[in-house]
């Protein structure tokens, strides 16, 4: 047997080696360079993420705040009830995804099963609801209106119901006062999403998942105010989940109460007038569609005078807030967004717009008085006024020969305001405007009364109207031109005519445009709250104030209170001489005007109120009714879309309004025990000694809360209503029913138009 000798590794065993050598290397450089990043350079930022994942939270939710009317009583509370919750996340971890359990819920409840695993899915953009809004980790309320019975069977049979918790917690609560119900004014509650945690955890105001947060509404104005701050309690657990210490505790603060300077029982009359005076509207024929009156949607906003502040505020049609408590079910949400539901959900007070008809006039007024024609001149007051081959009509064609513009006013002649503006329109350089700019006394004197921009009430959401001025119709033309190119027609119907016009000169002023804007038709809008703005101005002497609902915020122990106080938003761009003209013309509409044929017995020498009527038109409906009044105290705006004419179909229900607020009596005569609030309410409720805020009862009926409270202040103070700790003040932050009514008439470029909806 020969013997190999052993010559050592070949050339291919060392490279090997010696790769293998660089390959562990490596490794272990990488694995010591990493374990040098996260335990030296990284080391501090990792203990601290580390330590937290051996921290729980236990949240105790803050209790939100009261908002209440102007004497103290609650238009929005709390109260204690048994709410049924369940944890998604629990429900996930079981085999079925929580279905049986959720299935022995719902027989326990007295629930649909379908209804029970609607509540805890997850909304998303193909989810309709009603569905979880809120954080998939947060506990999800299935009801809050649980029997101690059933929160007892789910407490002692708890491994039946993993997942499921049965606790009293602090409900929000809406008790309508009165029977008044106040919904779209304070709005209401759902769940914090991820995306609202995410931007809120940087700021001055963080959410927790558990939070509930203001969507609408003062509940979402004074959101930050009401919500609180919740506690929470840390505990240090180990990797078991046992308890080992209390790391940290922040103790729950209460939010604040708002006061507002909503009365409650103005706030029911108002809410019944306006519900009145819609269903008598629908009791009535509509002489040009031969049909009754639809009446669907109206609003009324009862304002100081002085100060801007919001007495009542209603819009119909209305809903129930309470809904969206402990979750809404998949009938109310349908009921309240529906396409038949008219969207009770807007509030037509802030957000409903309309062609305002003969209301605008005021503002047609100023300017032409700024324009510099005379007050008293003798304005031809015709049966028609013609343009070209167009007619328009002055209504039920009446002629009262040359008058003032206060008399204009009185007896709301169009066409004064159809030859005021057409004189201006022409002065102006007509269809082709004269270089440089024109002067537009119409338009400008709209916007310096502050139309087409907001009014800042206290109130998310609100819309801006729209004044249709040369920018407006250009900016609007560049954005429908092509549509109205494509559907227009010369020779079709009155829609394709307009969109024919449009296209071809839709980007200028045309004289028809100029003149039926003078009568607040064509494509002007105004909302309510605007109105209210603008005639509480002209009964104060010309100051415009920013509405407000909020009136102060009183910290939970009451020892701290920060009024809301009025502000300025302007005045109106008129003179105190065509002011007192104004005022002494409001007042002759109501004693020989358009609306004296509701107002005859009224107290006018002991209460002086002042109106203007107006009927707006739009294309394919019915004439919306406009009554714009104001006494010394108060300005009072309804409007009902649909229903006729102004003081036709609002003119009662304001009345009624006005009788409330001062006792006036159906003979004429005035009882002040009867007279809800004969001047505005100046000063704050009672803070008792424990921070709550002392309240008169209430009843049904609003006159009868009125005596009792007049015959208490007779009897003297309660002594426990005066135990008031000292508060500090933080700084606040016609003869016949004979509005206007016009339809198009003729054909052509140059007017007649109604607005189109």
């Amino acid at each position: 047997m020969t013997n190999i000798p052993e010559t050592g590794r070949t050339p291919r065993v060392q490279t090997r080696l010696v790769v293998i050598q660089i390959l562990v290397l490596s490794l272990l450089g990488t694995l010591g360079g990493r374990l040098w990043y996260l335990q030296i350079r990284e080391g501090a930022e990792y203990q601290k993420e580390a330590s937290g994942n051996h921290v729980q939270q236990v949240v105790q939710p803050a209790v939100r705040g009261d908002i209440l009317d102007a004497r103290g009583v609650p238009l929005a509370d709390n109260e204690t009830r048994l709410v049924v919750s369940a944890s998604r996340t629990d429900l996930l971890k079981q085999q079925d995804g929580g279905k049986t359990v959720l299935a022995k819920l719902a027989g326990v409840l007295g629930m649909k099963t379908e209804e029970v695993r609607q509540k805890v899915r997850l909304c998303d953009a193909k989810t309709p609801q009603p569905c979880w809004n809120g954080s998939p980790y947060q506990p999800i309320p299935i009801t809050d209106k649980a029997t101690p019975k059933q929160a007892l069977q789910i407490r002692e049979r708890a491994e039946d119901f993993p997942g499921i918790t049965a606790e009293p917690e602090a409900v929000r609560r809406y008790p309508g006062p009165g029977k008044s119900n106040t919904a779209q004014v304070l709005g209401y509650l759902s769940p914090v999403t991820d995306d609202e945690l995410q931007k809120a955890k940087n700021t001055d105001s963080p959410y927790l998942r558990s939070d509930m947060v203001g969507r609408s509404g003062l509940e979402r104005q004074y959101d930050k105010q009401l919500r609180g701050k919740a506690g929470v309690t840390r505990y240090e657990v180990d990797n078991l989940g046992r308890v080992i210490g209390k790391a940290k505790a922040d103790r729950a603060e209460s939010g604040s109460n708002l006061v507002t300077s909503i009365d409650s029982r103005v706030q029911r009359v108002a809410e019944y007038e306006l519900d009145k005076a819609m269903k008598v509207a629908r009791e009535q024929f509509d002489k040009v569609t031969g049909e009754r009156y639809k009446a669907d949607s109206g609003a009324v906003v009862v304002m100081e005078a002085k100060t801007g502040r919001i007495v009542a505020m209603a819009s119909a049609p209305t809903y129930d807030p309470n809904v969206w408590v402990g979750g809404i079910s998949a009938k109310d949400y349908k009921a309240l967004t529906g396409k038949n539901s008219d969207y009770p959900l807007l509030n037509r007070a802030i957000q409903g717009q309309a062609a305002p008809g003969s209301t605008f006039k005021v503002v047609s007024t100023a300017a032409a008085v700024n324009a510099g024609y005379v007050w008293d001149g003798g304005y031809p007051c015709t049966s028609s006024y013609s343009v070209g081959g167009q007619v328009f009509k002055n209504f039920e064609g009446e002629n009262f020969g040359p008058i003032s513009l206060g008399r204009a006013l009185e007896v709301s002649c169009d066409t004064v305001f159809y030859g005021l503006a057409d004189r201006e329109w022409k002065r102006d350089g007509g269809i082709n405007p004269k270089k440089g700019q024109p002067k537009d006394y119409f338009f400008k004197t709209a916007h310096q009364f502050g139309l087409g921009r907001e009014t800042g009430v206290d109130l998310p959401n609100e819309v801006t109207g729209r004044v249709p001025d040369r920018q407006w119709k250009l900016d609007y033309w560049k954005a429908n031109k092509d549509a109205w190119c494509k559907s227009g027609k010369k020779d079709g119907s009155y829609v394709e005519k307009i969109a024919y016009e449009n296209c071809l000169e839709g980007n200028k002023m045309r004289e028809g445009d100029e003149i039926n804007y003078s009568i607040g038709q064509g494509d002007t809008l105004v909302t309510p709250i605007q109105e209210a703005v603008i005639y509480g101005a002209v009964a104060n002497g010309g100051t415009m104030y920013q509405p407000t609902i909020g009136k102060a915020i009183v910290s939970a122990d009451g020892k701290t209170i920060t009024p809301i106080k009025p502000k300025v938003r302007g005045r109106l761009p008129v003179s105190q001489a065509t002011l007192k003209g104004m005022d002494d013309a409001f007042a002759g509409v109501i004693t020989r005007g358009t609306a004296a044929w509701k107002f005859g017995g009224w107290p006018q020498d002991k209460i002086p109120l002042h109106a203007k009527t107006g009927t707006a038109e739009v294309y394919g409906k019915q004439t919306t009714s406009w009554l714009a009044t104001y006494s010394k105290d108060y300005t009072v705006i309804m409007t009902i879309a649909q229903a006729g004419t102004g003081s036709g179909a609002s003119g009662e229900a304001v009345r009624n309004i006005y009788s409330a607020l001062y006792g006036v009596q159906g003979d004429g005569s005035i009882d002040n025990k009867k007279a809800l609030l004969p001047e505005p309410e100046k000063s704050l409720p009672k803070v008792r000694a424990d921070g709550t805020i002392a309240a008169p009862k209430i009843t049904d009926d609003p006159a009868k809360d009125n005596e009792k409270a007049q015959q208490a202040e007779q009897d003297g103070p309660n002594p426990a209503d005066d135990q008031q700790p000292p508060a500090t003040t933080a700084s606040p932050g016609t003869g016949g029913n004979r509005d206007t009514r016009r339809r198009p008439r003729g054909r052509g470029t140059r007017g007649g138009r109604r607005t189109l909806a």
